[in-house]
């Protein structure tokens, strides 16, 4: 499959401008914008040309029921209830110490719709895990993918959303009106 998501890219004109920290072994990916559902494809794409074996997200339960859902369990998803929320916190953190490698890649926002706030579920599993945040963006203006450095939830967490906000707000997602740039001004 890494050839054909290899030729993908080629041809569609996509390019990984930043290495993924493969050093590390367990870590919450966040991803964003998510303003469609290419940005599954792209995903799984890269996650596949950049040879990262241990990935795996959370996705809506109806996804993992009918004709397609060998898909999304194939590649690593984890299907959730998103209207009954049984501390996914605290399973989201048992995972990682079940796992001596793992990554849980999560959009901050949560959904394809334009947010006033980013959801703060990923930053409490990885400050419980103890595990680093990388924050990877994917810019379909430029047909970019961009991989921040890693970093751990600080004690101050209005800073570090502030943080959050500014790496993912220049970024333009395919709908660029759902991105996150206005936040940058309206989330403390």
């Amino acid at each position: 499959m890494r050839f054909l998501w290899k030729l993908y890219f080629l041809l569609t004109g996509w390019k990984i401008r930043d290495p993924f920290p493969s050093y590390i072994p367990k870590a919450v990916v966040i991803v964003a914008p998510h303003t469609c559902a290419a940005d599954f494809v792209v995903g799984i794409a890269a996650k596949s040309i950049l040879r990262i074996n241990d990935a795996h997200y959370f996705g809506k339960e109806e996804l993992f029921k009918g004709p397609f859902s060998f898909i999304f369990k194939a590649t690593g998803g984890f299907p959730v209830n998103r209207f009954d929320h049984h501390n996914m916190v605290d399973q989201a953190v048992a995972m990682f110490q079940n796992h001596s490698r793992f990554l849980l890649a999560l959009s901050p926002e949560g959904t394809r719709k334009k947010v006033e706030r980013l959801r703060t579920g990923f930053y409490h599993i990885a400050k419980k895990a103890g595990v680093p945040i990388i924050m990877v963006g994917f810019d379909f203006s430029k047909k970019e993918i961009t991989i921040a450095e890693p970093f751990y939830a600080g004690s101050d967490e209005t800073a570090d959303f502030k943080y959050i906000i500014n790496y993912f707000a220049p970024i333009k997602g395919k709908f660029q009106e759902l991105g996150l740039s206005h936040l940058q001004t309206t989330q403390p």
